[in-house]
């Protein structure tokens, strides 16, 4: 019995460490290249858990309300629930993450490296979220699943063809808010060309979808009807992009005629080449 304490005792030892390890590596690296950008709180929250907002139902989430870009004035209202599509998700450093499997012939080897069970709700997220990654592109689309820190500024870098890139989300005052009213009471539209998009996807580690965009960024300051205060990522679209379709339908907007809009949840990011006004958490 002895022997059991102490083994376990060990191995808590060194889970521990290992997630210290990685908190360090993330944090050391992001201090390393991105000089000039303070770290958004998707990324924070990641590397610095603390409580997180539950993932709401699909029909719910933020990024599945869309309105068109008129609609963002100042005084004007939404109903809203900002929340985060995961939760609990950590990184890897980029050795480790890039030592594990990640394609949908090596599942069994995945489940059994990260201990998942195979009939778990975990592991029908794994596979959906690299069935989605070795997904075929549409036409004049590309795009780069992320399985570490790393990767993703390496490739939002290589998107953008800069080194001075800053990073921004959603950031919510409070740990949980319920879905209320919105008031817009500020906004700013970003002067970028080109963004990089990264979606947090349900994952054992850290994984974000990214691909490079020509939507329209905005920031947009939003007070709840109980007190909350959001800083808001806003996009919006001109082209029918993949889960934009169905939404000029619902607008009862031609395609392409007029921006559609979109906010998004806690744990996405937007990368930019940096200017020194771009310091949303």
């Amino acid at each position: 019995m002895a022997r059991f304490l102490l083994l376990s005792f060990l191995l808590l030892v060194a889970l521990a460490d290992g997630v210290s390890s990685a908190t360090s590596s993330a944090e050391e690296y992001w201090r390393s290249v991105m000089l000039n950008s303070p770290m958004p709180s998707a990324i924070h929250d990641i590397i610095y858990p603390g409580k997180a907002a539950v993932p709401a139902a699909h029909e719910d989430k933020v990024g599945s309300i869309f309105f068109l870009e008129q609609s963002l004035q100042p005084g004007s209202t939404m109903t809203l629930q900002f929340t985060r599509t995961t939760t609990g998700a950590s990184f890897l450093p980029r050795q480790v993450a890039d030592s594990i499997p990640f394609s949908s012939p090596m599942l069994p080897g995945i489940f059994s490296r990260l201990s998942i069970d195979p009939s778990s709700k975990m592991a029908s997220s794994i596979k959906k979220t690299i069935a989605d990654c070795e997904a075929e592109p549409l036409a004049g689309e590309q795009w780069f699943c992320a399985t570490s820190l790393e990767s993703m500024i390496d490739y939002s870098m290589s998107s953008l063809n800069s080194s001075n890139l800053c990073a921004m989300s959603t950031s919510v005052a409070k740990a949980t808010s319920p879905k209320q009213k919105y008031t817009i009471t500020g906004l700013n539209k970003e002067k970028a060309s080109e963004l990089v998009a990264c979606h947090a996807k349900v994952y054992a580690y850290a994984v974000f979808h990214c691909h490079p965009t020509t939507a329209s960024a905005y920031t947009v300051s939003l007070d709840g009807a109980d007190g909350t205060k959001v800083q808001a990522l806003a996009v919006c679209h001109m082209d029918p992009a993949p889960g934009v379709e169905e939404a000029y339908d619902k607008l009862g907007v031609k395609p392409g005629s007029l921006p559609v809009c979109h906010f998004l949840p806690q744990d996405d990011l937007i990368w930019l080449e940096f200017r020194s006004n771009d310091l949303m958490a």
